[in-house]
């Protein structure tokens, strides 16, 4: 027993009737991060940087597991069904959590603040306007014209039906006025392969997706849809500064849990979470992806969750309406 304290304390959790077995520590079993989007994209990426992290910290495996569908609403569903007992999180994003739930168009089922344990935000990007290389505009001007000129005969890659990938071209659309025909993908490493093949005409693709493909020549990229220009591609102006003001649109990967996980649980990897964004080689390997580490406490995530819903709601209608 004197063994089990140590490792309960070792872990920082206290053993609190209803939380935690008595007899053993958490994490007792593997942990899975489950990704709600398709491999090769941004977050998948990030799950598997910070698995590899968290699995380093607690030495016991995190396992890295694809439930695709929806633009991650699937996989956000899976987790909200999971049991509270710290073995199964989400590598959630702003599209099935902040937006999603709240157009009449998607078929969702949970309660977004009332069915998931915030524990913390992990990394942030913007994301880039890519087109393909034979589409014949070279800035966002020529683009809005080439499309006002062309209704309905241009099309979309998003990484799904109800990711940000996908919302942000909707709203792009009702505030320009612009038509597009959508084809979702199965994540945004897919959606952005079909620009380079030609198979879609354009993208709003996360900067993790889009960037080396801009950097190789096999895109064009047009414009950044941060406030600011990003330091990954200064050239590139963003959709602020050119063709529509106010438009900022930026995405963000956190862990989160099902709702009723033991607190001790959610604090203690809140806690790891926190200290990886400092990490040197995940800093690193995000600043290649041209995202950038983040930390919050559970609270802080929490507070931003309300924060986004109350932003977004507004603009689903917006966009519903314009449709």
């Amino acid at each position: 027993m004197k063994y089990v304290a140590w490792l309960l304390v070792s872990a920082g959790i206290a053993c609190a009737p209803g939380t935690l077995p008595a007899q053993e520590a958490w994490p007792a079993r593997p942990i899975t991060f489950l990704v709600p989007y398709g491999p090769g994209g941004y977050t998948d990426l990030v799950a598997r940087l910070a698995a590899r992290y968290v699995e380093s910290a607690l030495g016991k495996p995190v396992i890295v597991d694809h439930r695709v569908g929806a633009g991650g609403i699937v996989g956000t569903q899976a987790v909200v069904n999971a049991p509270p007992d710290g073995t199964t999180f989400c590598v959630c994003s702003i599209g099935a959590i902040s937006i999603a739930p709240f157009d009449p168009s998607q078929k969702v089922s949970y309660d977004p603040e009332a069915d998931l344990a915030p524990v913390g935000v992990v990394s942030s990007i913007a994301q880039l306007v890519i087109v393909k290389k034979d589409l014949p505009v070279k800035s966002m001007a020529e683009f809005v014209s080439y499309a006002k000129a062309n209704p309905d005969r241009l099309n979309y890659g998003s990484s799904g039906a109800g990711g940000l990938t996908h919302y942000s071209v909707e709203l792009f659309k009702a505030r320009t006025g612009i038509a597009a025909v959508h084809v979702p993908f199965k994540g945004g490493g897919q959606s952005t392969t079909a620009v380079i093949a030609g198979d879609v005409d354009f993208a709003f693709a996360n900067m993790t997706d889009g960037l080396p493909q801009v950097q190789a020549g096999a895109v064009r990229g047009l414009a950044v849809t941060s406030h600011k220009r990003s330091p990954y591609v200064p050239d590139l102006p963003t959709v602020d500064e050119t063709v529509l003001p106010g438009f900022v649109v930026e995405t963000w990967n956190g862990i989160m849990a099902p709702a009723k996980t033991p607190e001790p649980i959610v604090r203690r990897l809140s806690e790891i979470l926190i200290k990886m964004a400092d990490d040197a080689e995940v800093k690193e390997a995000m600043r290649r992806a041209g995202a950038d580490t983040v930390k919050t406490t559970p609270a802080e995530y929490r507070a931003q969750i309300a924060q986004e819903i109350a932003q977004w709601k507004p603009l689903i209608a917006e966009i519903a309406w314009k449709k």
